[in-house]
């Protein structure tokens, strides 16, 4: 096993090296640009996020839709991610997982868009699509869709699966000496109640715990940044310095290089937001829309609440309290997550243990749906039954084992998921515009509003 750690240790390095994050950031940058920068209709976006487009054909609503994705974005990657992202390439890495979910907004806007664009009713009256679809039908590449749904169904027994369960029957025995095999049968049978209705059965709930529990938890962070005020500022600072400079970072942070801040940020940033994953639009392409630039900007509202509002918020929660208590150490993510928030009297515990119970299990419930479409597409619907015993079943032995290996696997997967669905967006992009201009550029979307 430790061999294998290696071996994933070392391919996830290779991934995540310049070429990827050349082909990530190049990628954002070059839509932000194509699009007119989509990031100014924000406002926008969530407008059309919280508004019913009743007569258009779709399983969900469009809010359903967003809460199913941010139920499977927001998770682990926000808290416990963000703080390895700190604690293995220093405070800088902040601004760049920031950064990544800035101008992944164009991305995940591009992403929505080809959703709608190429999606298909099965015969049983589902909308389903997605990267394999986009692929398929319009750059007729199957064989590439192939590997894209054979990534998500392995993906999702990792970073949807396996490694949320981790982490909450880790923090269940920490926090209230609950032993793992228990919390594995109760999440278990949680998770199965609520994945046998389907997508409209997971929307429903995520639509009620999503707002909720971010909400809760975004208050929680101001919170804290105001018992931190003096040190907010300076944490800013440090965030932005660091990022760009190969000095030590001082204020009890270990000293990194730009390219360890660039790496691990961005891809702790992916992992956050999914932007340029592929994930997403899954889901998407489930929503009742009457036209693709109206689920293209829902969609890209869900980058700008996982990464720009509560990444940023978690990141300077870590570093301020850093700041404010040298003592704090760096063995790994969650460690300083846990002494972070611990530093924080009456607030800061409770906080971290409700949001990474209520994160983790969302994003069970979200990475659920995008496997079981990813195996449909694979072998026909009727694997799809097969596929939510063995996620069940996964969830319970992901409670139990020792999952550092997984870590390293989820990010590989997420690197592979994203080449070919980078490829699709940037040969498709023809078509991105061509949508664009006919419903956003032209203010038809306005008179539709």
């Amino acid at each position: 096993m430790d061999r294998i750690n290696d071996f994933l240790t070392d391919f996830s390095s290779l991934l995540w090296g310049w070429p990827m994050i050349i082909l990530l950031l190049g990628t954002h940058l070059y839509l932000t640009i194509i699009l007119r920068f989509p990031q100014r209709k924000i406002f926008t976006a969530i407008k059309l996020s919280i508004k019913k487009d009743p007569d258009a054909q779709g399983d969900v609503s469009q809010f359903g839709s967003l809460a199913t994705a941010l139920a499977a974005t927001i998770g682990t990657g926000n808290i416990i991610g963000v703080a390895t992202a700190i604690a293995l390439g220093g405070p800088g890495a902040v601004l760049w997982c920031w950064l990544t979910g800035v101008f992944g907004i164009s991305t995940k806007y591009a992403e929505g868009l080809l959703a709608i664009e190429y999606r298909q009713k099965t015969p049983e009256g589902k909308m389903i699509g997605g990267p394999m679809y986009a692929l398929e039908l319009g750059l007729g590449m199957k064989w590439l869709a192939v590997l894209f749904a054979i990534f998500t169904a392995c993906a999702s027994f990792g970073i949807g699966n396996t490694v949320q369960a981790n982490a909450i029957s880790t923090l269940s025995f920490e926090a209230y000496h609950i032993s793992p095999a228990i919390t594995g049968i109760v999440v278990s049978l949680l998770t199965g109640a609520v994945v046998i209705g389907g997508v409209k059965s997971i929307a429903r709930v995520c639509s009620m715990l999503v707002p909720f529990m971010a909400v809760f938890y975004v208050l929680g962070c101001i919170y804290i940044i105001g018992v931190n005020a003096e040190y907010v500022w300076p944490a800013i600072k440090l965030i932005g310095e660091s990022a760009f400079s190969p000095q030590a970072a001082g204020g009890g942070f270990v000293g990194t290089t730009v390219m360890m801040a660039a790496r691990f940020g961005i891809a702790r940033g992916l992992f956050s937001n999914e932007s340029g994953l592929g994930s997403a639009p899954i889901v998407a392409a489930a929503a009742q829309t009457r036209n693709p630039v109206r689920q293209a900007l829902v969609s890209s509202s869900g980058t700008f609440w996982d990464t720009v509002i509560i990444c940023a918020l978690t990141g300077i929660v870590i570093v301020s309290s850093v700041l404010a208590y040298p003592d704090i150490t760096f063995e790994n993510g969650a460690v300083l997550t846990k002494v972070a928030f611990a530093k924080i009297p009456i607030v800061g515990t409770p906080l971290l243990t409700f949001g990474l119970l209520t994160f983790a299990f969302s994003t069970i419930l979200g990475w659920c749906y995008y496997g079981e479409r990813a195996v449909e597409y694979l072998k026909g619907h009727r694997w799809v039954i097969v596929y939510r015993v063995l996620y069940i079943i996964a969830i319970f032995f992901g409670s139990v084992m020792n999952l550092d290996i997984v870590w390293n696997l989820a990010d590989c997967m997420n690197a592979l998921m994203a080449i070919p669905n980078l490829i699709s967006i940037l040969a498709l992009s023809s078509v991105i515009i061509h949508e664009t201009r006919k419903y956003l550029w032209s203010n038809q979307l306005e008179k539709e509003m």
